[in-house]
């Protein structure tokens, strides 16, 4: 088994948060030498085109059902890869831009729950 394999091994096994998504992406980009290509300019259009190409799979497909319960298991998985690009370069640009994306997100959540109250409080 190679060395990726035993790390691809280690992930699937973990469920991991944010930070640790993040502390994996910078040593993925460290072992790579692709640091002096990770500025918030490049990181940002790479995930508008990953953005591009996750919209290619809902393309004239109509409205979709939750679930995707006609979808191929093959297209679910497509699916997937595309999510895990787009999510991958959010968490780098964060991270890249010295947010805290969970902190970030939760602030967030709270915003809207003032501006946007419950109908039902």
């Amino acid at each position: 088994m190679g060395d990726g394999e035993e790390k691809m091994e280690t992930l699937e096994k973990k469920d991991l948060g944010l930070k640790e998504l993040s502390k994996k992406l910078q040593e993925f980009a460290e072992e790579r030498d692709w640091e002096q290509y990770h500025s918030p300019r490049n990181l940002l259009l790479a995930m508008v085109g990953e953005v591009g190409e996750l919209s290619e799979i809902f393309m004239w497909r109509g409205e979709v059902a939750k679930g995707l319960p006609n979808w191929k298991e093959s297209d679910k998985q497509h699916l997937g890869e595309e999510l895990s690009d787009v999510l991958l370069y959010l968490i780098r640009l964060a991270d890249i831009c010295g947010i805290d994306l969970a902190d970030a997100a939760t602030k967030k959540i709270v915003k809207n729950a003032i501006k946007y109250p419950s109908k039902t409080a």
